[in-house]
């Protein structure tokens, strides 16, 4: 098996860029006439428009332009997982609505997670009274963001969409949205934004000087919060999956020599194994990190100061 065939195995052939004898003279692979581009390595955990198959299956699939918007990879991702929710979740509600127990492991596993979620995080994060009300959002919210997190370890299936900014971004959005719709809902529009300042006694000189100071500190605050909640998610998960890539990246970069390729390969393989066991564990903690939080902000937002 050639060197870029040994790559393109892997679906990582396009690492290699051709070129002239004599180019890039500290890094030429004298005995291919070809480098290994590591900077390619970021377009596997990031979106695109095409697919990358395995070399027996061909090498990639382009996704089709409809109704003049561009299908990515991670759309499809979304969309997949969006339906795997509605799949699993509503029998199970369906179920539950019955008023009969749910039968079998699989239903019992939804159901402890579900019930972990609310009584172990919503609960008190919001309190008994409020906490119903935004228990389907955050439910809905971790699910989505667990998925899309094991999606990204599926071979061949696509870079973690929770490994882009535009996909943390919306997921902090709605968060935010949610915080600040029920806040104001709940106290009213003046009420809710005022009532970011904490209630303290104080003369009414320094009021004047020290309220309006904190009343920027803290909306200030509430959107950095929100910031940050979408960095947290999104540098974790591009972060583990850009390791894997360079780890088999060093598979296509030793895959002219033989025996060092051998030897390279078979240490790759058993460091990505335990990547990827890292990075299951990850993808629950940043699912339940991020709906913790969000019910956090939103229980701040129904209790004020």
């Amino acid at each position: 098996m050639t060197k870029r065939r040994r790559a393109a195995f892997l679906g990582l052939d396009d690492l290699f860029t051709p070129t002239l004898r004599g180019d890039y003279p500290d890094k030429q692979n004298t005995m291919s006439g070809e480098l290994v581009n590591m900077g390619e390595l970021s377009k596997h955990v990031s979106d695109g428009v095409e697919y990358h198959l395995p070399y027996i299956l061909g090498e990639s699939v382009e996704l089709p332009t409809i109704c003049g918007i561009q299908i990515t990879r991670f759309m499809v991702v979304e969309v997949a997982v969006a339906l795997l929710i509605f799949i699993l979740f509503v029998p199970l509600a369906i179920k539950m609505r019955s008023g009969k127990p749910v039968r079998g492991r699989f239903w019992n596993l939804l159901e402890s997670f579900l019930v972990f979620l609310r009584n172990e995080v919503i609960v008190p994060s919001i309190g008994k009274k409020d906490a119903d009300r935004f228990t389907p959002y955050l439910w809905t919210l971790f699910f989505f963001i667990l998925f899309c997190n094991l999606a990204g370890l599926i071979p061949w299936f696509g870079a973690s969409p929770t490994g882009a900014l535009a996909t943390t971004a919306v997921l902090a959005v709605s968060a935010f949205v949610v915080l600040v719709g029920s806040g104001m809902k709940k106290f009213g529009v003046v009420g809710f934004w005022l009532g970011q300042v904490p209630k303290m006694d104080l003369p009414f000189v320094l009021a004047i000087f020290l309220k309006p100071m904190l009343f920027v500190i803290e909306i200030v605050g509430l959107f950095i919060k929100h910031v940050v909640l979408s960095v947290r998610l999104l540098a974790n998960m591009f972060a583990g999956h850009l390791v894997l890539a360079v780890m088999l990246g060093f598979i296509a970069a030793t895959a002219d020599k033989i025996a060092l390729w051998i030897g390279v390969t078979f240490a790759s393989v058993l460091i990505s194994v335990a990547l990827n066991l890292l990075e299951l564990f990850v993808a629950f903690l940043q699912a339940y990190i991020f709906t913790f939080l969000a019910a956090i902000f939103i229980g701040m937002a129904q209790h004020q100061h």
